[in-house]
């Protein structure tokens, strides 16, 4: 399942490429689902359109052939769809050619700064807290001493 972050890139992605599958009059036929595997596995994104003479949505072709080859789909617009399905293969090509997907931590030094403080502070704070806990403690315990003390008398 596509998080709509990833779906907004792929939709991105998708305007720069040509459309690559068509659906005609017949439908979603096994050769149309064959060709949209074979273009799954050799490129992960897909932009295809529905004929006019196609008695079907984009939608629903993009539903069938989703169904077919395990994609999943990203976008319909009018008669074009924009399917995804990850390809180990480009991803061994991206890992070769070194433009693998790698995410960069970025530390800010303030904000790092400000929450070592606030740790440090807040180390502080339930120290004083123990201590005083304790202090009660203690004092209850002598007063109740003092009690049974008075008691006895």
């Amino acid at each position: 399942m596509l998080t709509s972050k990833e779906r907004a890139e792929l939709r991105a992605q998708a305007n720069t490429i040509e459309t690559t599958l068509m659906v005609g009059k017949d439908g979603v036929t096994e050769n149309v689902a064959a060709e949209a595997d074979r273009l799954l596995t050799a490129r992960e994104l897909v932009k295809g359109k529905v004929l006019e003479s196609a008695l079907m949505t984009a939608r629903e072709a993009s539903d069938e052939i989703c169904t077919a080859t395990g994609a999943e789909g990203v976008s319909c617009v009018g008669s074009k769809f924009v399917i995804y399905r990850f390809s180990e293969k480009c991803q061994e090509e991206r890992n070769q050619t070194g433009r693998a997907k790698r995410r960069e931590v970025k530390v800010n030094p303030v904000r790092k700064g400000a929450q070592a403080r606030r740790q440090a502070a807040k180390k502080i704070r339930e120290q004083r807290n123990e201590y005083f806990r304790q202090q009660a403690i203690e004092r209850s315990i002598e007063r109740s001493r003092e009690k049974k003390l008075r008691e006895q008398d």
